[in-house]
């Protein structure tokens, strides 16, 4: 399937969810949602102006700083995923009035989770439904922050006008749904394969970074160190694994080295060869890139 016809597929998919979990769950109990949409939603309960409407309208300047600063791709598929959105929320209206959860709590759950399984979906393609979505991606290409994140922020804002308008109970409700909204999003985007970073400080480093070589399948780093009290030179053993390699490491430092120092931490963002790229030894390295090559990643075998 072509590159960009699944890119488009996939943020149709998206925004599907996200107006079935707006109109079902969020849209009954006067929850709001992010940005422009959740904007949307304060002028739809106060005035009831439709929010595919002003989910448009409102978008309209925010693309132009998007046009202005995101990449042409980024540009176009934010007003596919805006244009989508909407379709999707006065397609799927009806269902404020089927709904069957009369729960807020239950509807907090059950729509963050469903909504942010669908902003997770069309963000892990670099998609947007507009609004905070364009001030996250500007703020995620220059200071690396998530999107998630930012529009976390941003919702404080409408989340104050919510409380301000609707009372407090319905925006601690709507608090509720934008954390839910937020960890799983944020957990569809990173994916579910959590990666973690090993240090191993060990007298038999080079047996224990052969077993992981063989045995686990993943690269090793040495990485040279000294003992801050004894001065003591030594290398230390660092590689990046999956959370299933995990417990099969312990094991073999264990084995080799019951004396061995190790720190297991988490590792996010993961890129190169054995995590987001195939091995191909056809493709040859640039000169400069070929000397103290690490070997992180290059025998991926699992």
């Amino acid at each position: 399937m072509n590159k960009q016809l699944k890119r488009y597929l996939t943020i149709t998919l998206g925004t599907c969810i996200s107006g079935v979990a707006l109109n079902a769950f969020f849209l009954p109990h006067h929850l709001l949602s992010g940005g422009i949409t959740g904007l949307g939603m304060i002028l739809y309960y106060l005035f009831g102006w439709q929010v595919s409407l002003t989910n448009i309208l409102f978008n309209i300047p925010l693309f132009i700083l998007a046009y202005k600063l995101m990449s042409r791709n980024y540009f176009i598929s934010g007003i596919y995923g805006t244009l989508v959105l909407s379709f999707f929320l006065q397609l799927f209206a009806p269902l404020q009035q089927l709904t069957q959860v009369h729960d807020p709590m239950l509807s907090c759950i059950a729509g963050g989770v469903l909504h942010g399984i669908g902003l997770g979906t069309l963000y892990r393609v670099g998609g947007s439904t507009g609004g905070s979505d364009i001030i996250g991606a500007i703020v995620q290409k220059f200071y690396s922050i998530s999107i998630g994140t930012t529009g976390f922020l941003i919702n404080i804002v409408l989340l104050t006008a919510g409380a301000f308008f609707f009372g407090l109970e319905p925006a601690l409700y709507t608090l509720t749904a934008y954390f839910i909204v937020f960890k799983v999003s944020n957990a569809f985007t990173d994916g579910f394969d959590f990666k973690k970073n090993i240090i191993i400080i060990s007298d038999r480093n080079e047996e224990i970074a052969e077993a992981i070589i063989k045995i686990v399948g993943r690269g090793v780093t040495y990485i040279e160190g000294e003992g801050a009290y004894t001065h003591q030179h030594r290398k230390l053993l660092f590689c990046v694994v999956k959370l299933t390699q995990v417990a099969k490491i312990k094991q073999l430092v264990k084995k080799l080295d019951p004396f061995a120092f190790m720190i297991v931490q988490d590792a996010s963002d993961v890129f190169g060869r054995g995590f987001t790229q195939r091995t191909d030894h056809t493709v040859q390295r640039p000169p400069e890139l070929r000397t103290g090559w690490s070997e992180m990643g290059e025998a991926e075998k699992i």
